[in-house]
């Protein structure tokens, strides 16, 4: 007699495509696990603030506002105070005009000299060295330091000047005349921010291969030639880096114009940074301080925005 005997389940088939299932899901959340303090982090030091201020903008948020926790929703009314302030006109200009003109000295200077030392000399990392104590003062010092050497009276710029003959005797008044109060500014950030230029792009030329050099001697090509191709194509990530980098600890500078002119004379230099100041620290008006903040915030963002854009349609072309 023949016994029919059936097959047993196939159990371990089935656990197998369980876990390989699971598996996914497993690394998906240990992923999150990872990021997640990252995100509280920014949550909390980052989106908090932002969000209140955002908030605080359609506020009457004044010091009474601390005791009394009471910050009534007034609209846009404070929207429409600042863009109805004339100072705030003048200082969204003056603050173009600091960014656009220390953006420029500041990446001009900072890759010739990066240019210049690529070329290796006695005592060149001395040198380096010594261009970089600009960087390592704090801004506040520096501006100190500065403002003794623009003393239109005192001044060892004027002094030194009037001695070779370039201006009378009275000087210049570097930081006491609304027409040359804002360059100066301008040239003193410029000097501060030479040395970071410098280093990075300094970095981003030991990085290019010396063959391509070589192979455009062989055919011919002279300097500005070979810098225009090979040189500024290939610095071109770093490049980027460093004006955006430089873009956004300018464009809300404040310590240095309040140590340098405190946004005088005439309002003359005054920036979107010194008007959020003196609109909440001194009239104590924290709303409309925060819409200024705000709008600092969207430049901000609108210049990383497009960042974004152009290293996307740059990698796509890459590839």
């Amino acid at each position: 007699m023949t016994t029919i005997t059936s097959p047993a389940p196939a159990t371990g088939a089935g656990e197998t495509k369980t876990a390989a299932g699971r598996a996914p899901l497993r690394r998906g959340l240990l992923r999150w696990l990872f990021v997640a303090p990252a995100l509280a982090y920014m949550a909390l030091f980052f989106g908090y603030p932002l969000v209140r201020n955002v908030v605080m903008s359609f506020q009457h948020y004044t010091p009474k506002t601390y005791f009394t926790g009471e910050a009534p929703f007034n609209g846009l009314d404070n929207w429409r105070a600042v863009f109805a302030n004339e100072l705030f006109t003048d200082a969204l200009w003056h603050t173009a005009l600091f960014t656009v003109g220390s953006l420029l000295g500041q990446f001009t200077i900072g890759l010739a000299l990066a240019v210049f030392f690529s070329r290796r000399f006695r005592l060149s990392g001395f040198v380096r060295a010594i261009l970089l104590l600009p960087w390592l003062v704090p801004m506040v010092v520096s501006a100190v330091v500065w403002r003794r050497i623009l003393d239109q009276d005192h001044g060892m710029l004027n002094t030194a000047l009037h001695v070779v003959g370039l201006v009378p005797q009275d000087g210049v008044p570097w930081l006491s005349s609304p027409g040359v109060a804002l360059l100066s500014a301008v040239l003193v950030n410029i000097w501060i921010g030479i040395p970071f230029n410098m280093v990075i792009l300094y970095g981003g030329l030991q990085e290019i291969p010396r063959d391509l050099y070589e192979a455009a001697s062989l055919d011919g090509s002279g300097p500005w030639r070979t810098f225009r191709s090979i040189t500024l194509p290939m610095l071109r990530p770093v490049i980027t880096v460093v004006l955006v980098l430089g873009f956004m600890s300018t464009v809300k500078i404040l310590d240095l114009i309040l140590a340098l002119t405190s946004g005088g004379p005439a309002d003359s230099t005054q920036t979107l940074g010194t008007v959020t100041y003196q609109l909440s620290f001194l009239q104590l008006d924290f709303g409309q301080g925060a819409v200024v903040g705000n709008v600092l915030i969207l430049i901000s963002a609108v210049f990383a925005v497009l960042y974004l854009r152009a290293n996307r349609a740059d990698f796509g072309k890459g590839k």
